[in-house]
């Protein structure tokens, strides 16, 4: 499946790249598994430190994927390369591909705002506009491809909000600002902005970093609800939260894949002993 070309060494480093890329994308892994989305090859590389080497990975349709490792270990770098976020920074390279429903995000000519669309991002800390009403954050991303109609943007409000199981809390007060709500009802209201798109993939890092441990159940239990319509990506540092939302995990280390499947196995069967050290708490 991968035309392998020769192995290139990073600039001032011992780092090697290799490009390999796949010579096709059926959409189909070799389990009969929906792939909506997959990497090939990808590198991620800060001037000469390479934080992501050559990760090869299928994310599959309304499932929700994992990743966990040590702090530092490329997790959060490898998610931002999922939807362009690094072409809005200085001196990263980002080779490899990273196919959606088959096609390459950073071919010529696609538009990174697009792919964002495509791809949505909610972040460690809630995002909120804070002096934007709750009504507007949520459409923010709309109006900026100039849809205006006030009716569309009414049930576009109402069914993120529901969506994001925030509509019952705030349905009253939508003129109120983003900022007026608490923490874990400002990062379900980032979901509700996310979602108001129609996004086919939803990128979370580490959504629950800052949140009370009521909140965190709060967005766990809305994870497992969005998966039936929209796939998930989440970035975790609390390998007990990977093991209850997640479908598949990825374990990263060193900004390399040590070992990925299916969730279940991979906390109580896994195939790397160095999986196996971490989930035990031997390092990291």
């Amino acid at each position: 499946m991968f035309g392998v070309k020769e192995k290139k060494r990073v600039k001032g480093s011992d780092t090697y790249v290799d490009d390999r890329i796949p010579e096709e994308n059926t959409g189909i892994d070799d389990e009969g598994l929906p792939v909506i989305m997959e990497t090939a090859a990808l590198s991620v590389i800060y001037e000469n430190d390479c934080a992501v080497r050559q990760v090869s990975l299928p994310i599959y349709d309304k499932k929700v994927t994992a990743f966990i490792g040590p702090s530092g270990c490329g997790k959060t770098t490898f998610l931002r390369a999922l939807n362009r976020m690094h072409d809005l920074a200085p001196n990263v390279k980002v080779k490899g591909r990273v196919l959606l429903h088959g096609k390459d995000i950073y071919a010529s000519g696609v538009d990174p705002v697009v792919i964002r669309r495509k791809i949505g991002m909610v972040f460690q800390k809630p995002t909120p506009f804070p002096t934007m009403s709750i009504y507007d954050n949520v459409i923010a991303g709309l109006k900026l491809v100039g849809i205006r109609k006030k009716s569309m943007l009414d049930d576009v409000v109402e069914r993120s909000l529901k969506h994001s199981a925030l509509w019952e809390e705030v349905k009253d007060r939508l003129k109120s600002p983003g900022g007026s709500l608490s923490g874990g009802q400002q990062q379900r209201l980032s979901i509700a902005r996310a979602l108001a798109v129609e996004p086919d993939v939803l990128l979370m890092d580490e959504p629950t970093s800052s949140l009370d441990p009521q909140s965190t159940t709060r967005i766990e239990e809305l994870i497992e609800l969005l998966k039936k319509e929209v796939t998930i990506a989440v970035v975790t540092h609390n390998m007990q939260q990977a093991a209850r939302v997640s479908d598949y995990t990825a374990f990263m280390y060193l900004g390399e894949i040590v070992e990925f499947g299916h969730t279940e196995k991979l906390f109580t069967v896994p195939k790397k002993k160095k999986t196996e050290d971490y989930i035990t708490g031997k390092f990291g």
